[in-house]
């Protein structure tokens, strides 16, 4: 049987570094499952790996599509499981890794088999939801998928326009068609691993590396990406860090304000991603902790048993 990692974990546990250190140990190929590390021109502040970092081992579905592009669960996976599928070709083991759950249990159970949108549709969900405003659309949301509505945040306005266009659509609410049995499931067995630090350690890694980003240039980034002029509604437009100083760059704010408002806005996202990887997603291996090289001998071994016996 075809085999496959999965390294999940909110931003900055560290996950980047352990699926490198396993694709140049175990011959593999990194494949990205970060919904925002899959846009160019956003190196720095999405933390992509460096150009050092991709020279040590492939990596595959980073800045690779335009910061103008959507890119759903389901376009993704088809990405995915096509570097996938070439690099069992090659011989190579797909190390998939990101921090974005929906992606990774996309590629793991498969994708509820819900009929493709129409355009008109999608474009009368948006324009609703710029009409009436985050809250509000929450509301209305709620009263007609209140399980849905109740998993997301008010500001998590692609996925509150994906259940709205999904029920206008299809006459059924997205809760609904979640109950129903994956469908395109991949013919491989994955060894998924969980990196899910302490949360007060994951704050601090949150807000020393976005100090990082800030000596590496992320506001020259946010400067190049506002001066396209996009529809701020964009994933691309929403990604940490660049609504704040995009916010500075128009004389909004200071940068000390810019700054201390992106920490916030990180270790909200990473406290998310914690509380949904812990409930949402199925590990064989959890490290409680950031990690560092300490942990690989034990994760290897673990790993080294999974590519042993998965087929047995």
């Amino acid at each position: 049987m075809k085999k496959a990692i999965v390294v999940a974990g909110p931003t900055a546990s560290g996950k980047s570094a352990l699926a490198l250190t396993l694709a140049e140990q175990l011959n593999g190929v990194v494949i990205n499952a970060d919904s925002m590390q899959i846009y160019d021109v956003l190196r720095v502040v999405t933390a992509r790996p460096s150009v050092e970092d991709e020279a040590r081992a492939p990596h595959r579905l980073y800045g690779m599509l335009q910061p103008a592009e959507l890119c759903s669960a389901g376009r993704w996976r088809s990405m995915a499981a096509a570097e996938m599928e070439t690099a069992w070709a090659e011989g190579r083991l797909p190390v998939v890794v990101g921090g974005t759950g929906l992606y990774l249990r996309a590629l793991v159970q498969g994708l509820s088999p819900i009929p493709d949108i129409p355009d008109d549709v999608r474009q009368a969900a948006r324009a609703l939801f710029e009409q009436m405003g985050n809250e509000a659309f929450h509301a209305l949301l709620a009263s007609r998928d209140p399980v849905i509505a109740a998993r997301l945040h008010p500001s998590n306005s692609q996925r509150l326009v994906r259940a709205w266009e999904v029920a206008e659509a299809t006459g059924r609410t997205l809760s609904d068609w979640q109950t129903e049995p994956p469908a395109d499931t991949l013919d491989a067995a994955f060894h998924t691993i969980l990196i899910a630090p302490e949360r007060e350690a994951l704050y601090a890694g949150c807000d020393r590396r976005f100090e990082i980003m800030m000596e590496q240039g992320a506001l020259d980034e946010v400067r190049r990406i506002t001066a396209l002029n996009l529809d701020p509604a964009l994933p691309a437009m929403k990604a940490l860090g660049v609504p704040e100083l995009a916010a500075h760059l128009a004389g909004r704010v200071t940068l000390q304000h810019a700054v201390a408002q992106a920490q916030q806005s990180t270790r909200n996202y990473a406290k998310r991603q914690s509380t949904w990887f812990r409930h949402q997603l199925q590990t064989d291996t959890v490290l409680s902790t950031q990690f560092s090289e300490r942990f690989f001998p034990e994760i290897f071994a673990k790993i080294r048993l999974f590519l042993l016996t998965a087929d047995k």
